[in-house]
């Protein structure tokens, strides 16, 4: 089934304003670790798909994507703060992307960790939102030390 680019890339920006508002991402998980899915569009240099975790904005659109060898997975709630302080930069690290709001056709949106957090900042700048980090001194400090690690 072919997904509209479009409403992939609505569905990514609802993410955004979503879990800036609420402050909890949701993702699938069992004993062995999160539910992970292989790119639709990126492949290694080795030509297999780069894997991809997979986080939702809300906890229907996760639970409704607990099939299709998912069944035995379970919506958990992750802080914000820790998504971005943790996962984005963990999974950016290990060469792994991170999909948005998939849908039960495995259907969403792919980015990298890094460029997600820059979008979650100016999203929580633009509401005029700070959040509490372990590792940096703010979103500022954040935003300068990502931008940094990009360049």
């Amino acid at each position: 089934m072919f997904k509209n680019h479009l409403d992939i890339k609505i569905n990514h920006e609802k993410f955004i304003k979503k879990v800036c508002e609420t402050n909890i991402v949701y993702g699938l998980k069992n004993e062995v670790g999160f539910a992970t899915s292989n790119s639709n569009e990126l492949e290694e240099e080795d030509g297999e798909p780069i894997e991809i975790i997979c986080f939702w904005s809300e906890e229907i659109r996760a639970r409704i994507c607990a099939k299709n060898g998912w069944e035995n997975y379970k919506t958990v709630e992750i802080e914000l703060n820790d998504f971005i302080e943790n996962w984005c930069i963990g999974i950016d690290n290990d060469g792994l992307l991170i999909g948005i709001n998939f849908d039960q056709n495995m259907f969403g949106y792919e980015i990298e960790g890094y460029d997600l957090i820059l979008e979650l900042i100016t999203e929580l700048k633009k509401s005029q939102k700070e959040l509490e980090f372990q590792k940096f001194k703010g979103i500022e400090d954040l935003e300068v030390q990502i931008k940094n690690i990009l360049e």
